[in-house]
């Protein structure tokens, strides 16, 4: 049986609302990182950019950072969570000298991914042994 392997990215202040952010964000929740990455290349918004940049920084932290060789077709999204981030005020110039205030709202991005390491041939070969030597008895 193979281990699972846990690696996360964080993209902090992303400048995008924690709303629309999580929208997007709903799209991949629970998915394998290869369609993750397809549905994100076609969704027409600016925070599915930022998104995939997030989810592909965990996908590469978990193939460059772990002791073992990962599997790249059993990365799946375990977590992603959309956060709001730094709130910046600003003034915007109003008639007859006035200045209304606006707030720039930015959000913060965790993605987690897991993965499974990859089963070597000779384990593979020895599994259905195993298997038989156990109906057997």
């Amino acid at each position: 049986m193979a281990q699972t392997y846990f690696a996360h990215a964080y993209e902090k202040n992303v400048d995008s609302q924690p709303r629309k952010t999580n929208v997007v964000a709903a799209l991949v929740r629970d998915r394998y990182v290869a369609d993750a990455v397809v549905i994100l290349e076609n969704t027409p918004r600016k925070a599915a950019r930022l998104v995939r940049k997030a989810v592909e920084s965990a996908n590469a932290n978990l193939l460059n950072n772990s002791k073992v060789s990962i599997d790249p077709k059993t990365i799946r999204i375990a977590r992603i969570v959309v956060t709001s981030g730094t709130r910046i005020r600003r003034y915007m110039p109003a008639s007859r000298g006035r200045a209304l205030p606006f707030e720039k709202i930015s959000s913060n991005i965790f993605v987690e991914v897991a993965g499974e390491e990859k089963v070597k041939k000779a384990e593979k070969a020895a599994e259905p042994a195993e298997k038989a030597k156990k109906e057997k008895k």
